[in-house]
C-alpha cells in the first residue's frame, strides 16, 4: 500500500487551476503514445495513474480504444475524470497506488505515464502492470543530466523520487520479464516550452526569446537524426516505450 505521507500529499493535488497546462501537456503524450502503439489494436485499456483525466481527454477525442478504465490515488483527480462525461471511459476508480483491483489479463493495454517517477517501490507496481495486462507503455520525463544531485530540491518539488534514462527504463522493464515492442525519444515542443516559460514562469514575452527557443528545438531535431540514437536520448526531454510480456524467465535473486 501506498505510504500515507505520499497519498496525503496528492489528495487535492488536482484541484488548482492549471487546467490548460495539463491538456496543453497530456495532448503530446498521448501522441507519443499513440506513435509506439501503432502495432497494436487495443480494445480494453487502463490508465494508471490517470491524473485530472488530461491523457484520457486525448484518448477519448481520438478514440484510441472503445473501453478505457482508469485508476488514480487523489480523489480530487478522480472527481475531475468523472466531471469530464468522456463517453469511452467506462470506469474511474481510487486505488492505493500499488494494488491494482483487477484480475490477471483484464486489459490488452495498461497506460503509465509520468507517474513511475513518483512511484517509492516501482517494482511492486511494475509487477502489477504485468500481472494485468499483456502491453505496457510508460513514459517518463528524462531528468537525468550531470550534476543531478546537485538539484534535488528542484526534483523533490515536483514528486520526482525516481529518475530514469532509457537505457536504465528499458533494463529495468527487461528484469522484470518484458520485451520492448517499440519506443520514442522525444524533444519538448516550443509550444509547450514556451507556455510554461510565459504563462508558468511568468517571463515577459520577447521575439528573441520565442525565436531562441523554436532555433534550439530545430537544432536538436536535426543533430537527432544526424547523429543518431544517442544524441537523440541525450536531447531527450521524454522516453515512451511499449513492452509486453516476454516468454522468458527471469529470476532476481
Amino acid at each position: 500500500m501506498l505510504n500515507n505521507e505520499f497519498q496525503t500529499a496528492y489528495q487535492d493535488f488536482y484541484t488548482n487551476n492549471d487546467v490548460a497546462w495539463r491538456m496543453l501537456s497530456a495532448k503530446y503524450k498521448v501522441q507519443n503514445i499513440v506513435d509506439v502503439c501503432k502495432g497494436i489494436r487495443p480494445q480494453k485499456v487502463l490508465e494508471v495513474g490517470a491524473g485530472d483525466g488530461s491523457i484520457l481527454h486525448f484518448l477519448n477525442e481520438w478514440n484510441f480504444a472503445p473501453e478505457i478504465h482508469a485508476l488514480e490515488i487523489a480523489a480530487s483527480g478522480v472527481e475531475k475524470i468523472k466531471e469530464r462525461n468522456l463517453k469511452n471511459v467506462k470506469e474511474v476508480r481510487v486505488f492505493d497506488g500499488y494494488k491494482i483491483p483487477y484480475p490477471d489479463d483484464s486489459f490488452d493495454l495498461i497506460i503509465l505515464a509520468h507517474v513511475l517517477e513518483h512511484v517509492e517501490h516501482e517494482r511492486i507496481l511494475i509487477r502489477e502492470l504485468k500481472r494485468v495486462a499483456k502491453h505496457v507503455v510508460i513514459e517518463v520525463p528524462r531528468d537525468y543530466k550531470f550534476n543531478v544531485d546537485k538539484r534535488l530540491s528542484h526534483f523533490l518539488a515536483y514528486g520526482h523520487i525516481n529518475m530514469y534514462t532509457p537505457t536504465l527504463l528499458r533494463f529495468l522493464l527487461k528484469s522484470e520479464g518484458f520485451e520492448v515492442v517499440a519506443d520514442k525519444s522525444s524533444i519538448i515542443t516550443p509550444e509547450v516550452t514556451l507556455f510554461n516559460d510565459y504563462v508558468n514562469r511568468k517571463f515577459k514575452k520577447s521575439s528573441i526569446r520565442t525565436l531562441k527557443v523554436k532555433l534550439e528545438y530545430k537544432v536538436k531535431i536535426f543533430l537527432s537524426k544526424l547523429l543518431g540514437t544517442k544524441k537523440e536520448e541525450q536531447f531527450a526531454n521524454a522516453y515512451t516505450v511499449l513492452v509486453q510480456k516476454s516468454e522468458q524467465d527471469i529470476k532476481i535473486f
